[in-house]
């Protein structure tokens, strides 16, 4: 089944034939988490980096924001059986969506990939995959019965280097 996440919204599954699917990854980012070993996966799609920003809105849509949505995606990926040491995390998006970087004055796609690597770092994660930066907007997708993320319908194949124009690609597409 596939299955559509929104700005603001994530989706896990164990479900072997699911594709979770997001749109319009601009200054947004996607995070994927996928256990390869339990078969689990799910798929976030952030807005902005802090919940502090409005803290009544946080409350209503914790997803909207890297800090508090990471935990809900991994909390629902634990609740299912996956675990730590198993996951392989792939992130895209955080682009500047203005012709300049000059013009990107809050600098929101580079504020949401910083507040994403911190927080990994400070509870002892690793990117596995990322296709971030640049300026275009992107379509991430996660197929849970290999753990297969793609960016723009685009599996980048054994190769694993991403060719999206101005962007740091690293694996997205790589089967993992």
């Amino acid at each position: 089944m596939k299955t559509t996440v929104g700005v603001g919204d994530l989706h896990v599954s164990e479900n072997p034939g699911d594709i979770i699917i997001t749109y319009a990854l601009g200054s947004c980012l996607g995070i994927s988490v996928y256990d390869p070993v339990e078969s689990v996966g799910g798929l976030l799609h952030v807005m902005l980096p802090l919940s502090k920003a409005d803290p009544e809105k946080a409350k209503l849509k914790p997803a909207m924001y890297v800090d508090t949505g990471l935990g809900i995606l991994l909390d629902r990926c634990f609740s299912l059986g996956a675990t730590k040491k198993n996951m392989i995390i792939s992130v895209a998006g955080g682009a500047s969506m203005k012709k300049t970087e000059d013009d990107d004055y809050f600098k929101i796609g580079k504020r949401n990939f910083t507040t994403f690597r911190k927080l990994l770092w400070k509870n002892g994660f690793m990117i596995e995959h990322q296709d971030v930066g640049g300026n275009i907007s992107r379509t991430m997708a996660l197929r849970l019965s290999d753990g297969l993320v793609t960016i723009n319908k685009q599996p980048i194949g054994s190769a694993c280097v991403s060719g999206t124009a101005g962007s740091i690609g690293l694996g997205i597409g790589c089967r993992v």
